[in-house]
């Protein structure tokens, strides 16, 4: 069974995170929080398809549904501190 764990090292090990969070207890659909110098100047398409493509052929095989926000450092903090 897929877990957060899992996931979230998957993207760790391609994608260069400043922080990451991935939820989920179902085995099929998560959600993640992840922040990426990488996603600077990018269209959040662009960002989103930049973890696609870290995760590979586990998106198409093992991961139903996973819905995400990305943020660049910057942006990240803004949003933390807006709360």
């Amino acid at each position: 069974m897929v877990t957060a764990e899992s996931i979230e090292h998957s993207i760790k090990t391609t994608l260069p995170c400043t922080w990451i969070r991935v939820e989920g207890d179902d085995g099929h659909h998560f959600s993640a929080v992840i922040v990426s110098e990488l996603f600077q100047g990018k269209s959040i398409v662009r960002q989103h398809q930049l973890v696609y493509q870290a995760l590979g052929e586990r998106m198409r095989e093992e991961i139903h549904a996973l819905s995400m926000k990305t943020y660049t450092p910057e942006q990240w903090e803004a949003a933390r501190t807006s709360n």
